[in-house]
């Protein structure tokens, strides 16, 4: 169900209903800043009127597709919000894309305009080439006088249904093309109704958004940071010096991260001597986190602390593990490893990824989810959508996990990086999460190469802690030691590659399907 209505806030059915409540309520708040502007709630809705009204008069209908393409800033909510005030459906372009993909992306939604930045002219000029969709090109050099264009400005108001679809958000194509994730207005109520139980927000709130806008985890938090009239201080690029410093001069509550986020926090020299009182709670997620950077990263920034699980396919964040059971000394330190327990609205099975049998607690097969947050589908893709979304509801992630006898949900691996070595499952985060408390560890991710005699076996390709004593093959020879201390024997790693860096994506998610690639190149992998 959509929360909203059940609690006496109707201003939170719908994002354009929000931006409209807050906008009367406290025209004159902060709404969101970026460098050194801010802009109110009042302010920003008038823009955002302003964008929709000129969306229109370019010829933008309801249901029709506007891709925008930039890095984080202020602007995309304007278009984000323009789109929703009209009934257009906003397509955030991910910029770390090569030209040839972007166009792709545009291509395949079918957007009638694009809004772009400065730095994408190029990128740009193959979009027009390839994507004949496109009919009008608005650049950010003459995006305030398009945007201003209308006079006078009247909101066309536009209240978007549940069917109705807000954002097409792309998947990040770690394992083929991306595809464009159908988000509807039902799914975005939900976030905005269940923001203070997912995500405990207020007006008080001072929301960081420095994940890309592209990503559920940028928008989605975003959103939900915004839904009770809270204050959001935009990052555009991540790097650690700056996002301290954004902390400490807006005094920032609360922040959604990656745990690579955490890893380079914890080594800037700017850390000790920032300010970071302000901070309430850090939340997680979207990749793997190590025990020992999160309780490093808990010591460091001395706020609460809460892991969030979720996709673009579940609108974000389907289970929390609240700060409460963030507890590395005490009874419930198991649960770290935890990905928490499913929201009060969400339902969550594990079952046999061949049989669709639901499995018992603590045994470990796919995690299947259903709630008012799952995507209507992949925009024209059937039977794409049909393969994940089964017509009652149920959305298969693709992740391998178990749960608990009281809830917890306790994450695996993705079913498709799951090894295999001689007969045996080998789930990488597992063996990870061992490999990461070594002292020589910096980063780590695990893979399954080909073995003539298991089929396959393990590998760990490894990022060496600064200062780390040893040449690369006495730390290797001592990594599989300690990972024999600790894990059954056909778990270890057989072989260590030291590495400068992991690829990853945008989402902060490692590449392991192009670490892979050159070991079963030839080979195909048809196991796992």
């Amino acid at each position: 169900m959509v929360r909203s209505d059940t609690t006496g806030q109707d201003f939170l059915r719908s994002m354009t209903a929000m931006l409209r409540h807050w906008a009367s309520v406290q025209p004159d708040a902060p709404m969101l800043t970026h460098d050194a502007e801010t802009v109110t709630w009042g302010d920003f809705y008038q823009r955002a009127v302003g964008v929709a009204c000129a969306l229109s008069a370019s010829g933008v209908n309801a249901g029709d597709r506007v891709a925008y393409l930039d890095r984080n800033g202020i602007e995309y909510f304007e278009v984000l919000f323009g789109c929703a005030l009209l009934g257009a459906v906003d397509v955030a372009v991910n910029w770390r894309l090569s030209p040839i993909e972007m166009a792709a992306v545009v291509l395949d939604a079918g957007a009638v305009v694009l809004v772009h930045g400065p730095d994408y002219q190029d990128a740009v000029a193959v979009i027009r080439e390839q994507a004949e969709c496109v009919r009008h090109v608005v650049p950010s050099a003459g995006f305030r006088a398009w945007r201003d264009s209308a006079v006078p400005a009247l909101d066309p108001g536009f209240e978007p249904g549940p069917g109705d679809v807000i954002l097409q958000m792309y998947t990040s194509g770690t394992t083929g093309l991306p595809k464009g994730v159908m988000t509807s207005g039902r799914n975005i109520a939900t976030i905005l109704g269940a923001a203070v139980e997912k995500y405990r927000v207020g007006r008080d709130t001072v929301s960081m958004v420095a994940m890309p806008l592209f990503h559920i985890g940028g928008t989605g938090w975003a959103l939900a940071g915004m839904s009770h009239g809270g204050h959001t201080v935009i990052v555009r690029d991540i790097a650690a010096a700056r996002i301290l410093r954004v902390i400490e001069q807006h005094a920032v509550t609360s922040a959604f991260v990656v745990p690579a986020v955490l890893m380079m926090l914890l080594a800037a020299p700017e850390l000790p001597s920032t300010d970071v009182g302000s901070l309430r709670t850090i939340f997680y997620g979207a990749s793997p986190i190590s025990e020992d950077v999160l309780v490093r990263s808990m010591e460091a920034l001395g706020c609460d602390f809460a892991q969030v699980y979720g996709s673009t396919e579940t609108t974000g964040a389907i289970t929390v593990l609240p700060p409460e059971d963030h507890d590395p000394d005490g009874r419930r330190s198991h649960l770290l490893r935890s990905a928490g327990r499913p929201l009060s609205y969400v339902e969550l099975r594990i079952v046999d990824s061949v049989t669709g049998e639901v499995l018992a607690a603590e045994e470990v097969g796919e995690v299947v989810t259903r709630s008012d947050q799952t995507m209507l589908g992949y925009w024209n893709q059937p039977e794409e959508t049909a393969a994940v979304l089964s017509p009652d509801g149920w959305y298969r992630t693709g992740d391998a996990g178990w749960l608990s006898e009281d809830g917890h949900l306790f994450l695996h691996d993705r079913i498709k990086d799951m090894i295999v070595s001689g007969g045996e499952n080998v789930y990488p985060a597992e063996v990870e999460n061992a490999l990461a408390a070594h002292p020589g560890v910096a980063d780590v991710a695990v893979i399954g190469v080909p073995d003539e005699r298991w089929g396959e076996t393990v590998k760990a390709i490894v990022v060496r802690e600064p200062g780390s004593v040893g040449d690369d093959a006495a730390l290797s020879a001592d990594i599989i030691e300690h990972a024999r201390q600790r894990l059954a024997h056909y778990k270890c790693p057989t072989s260590i590659d030291i590495v400068d860096t992991l690829p990853r994506n945008p989402s902060g998610k490692v590449l392991k399907r192009a670490l892979r690639a050159p070991y079963w190149e030839g080979l195909g992998r048809n196991i796992g």
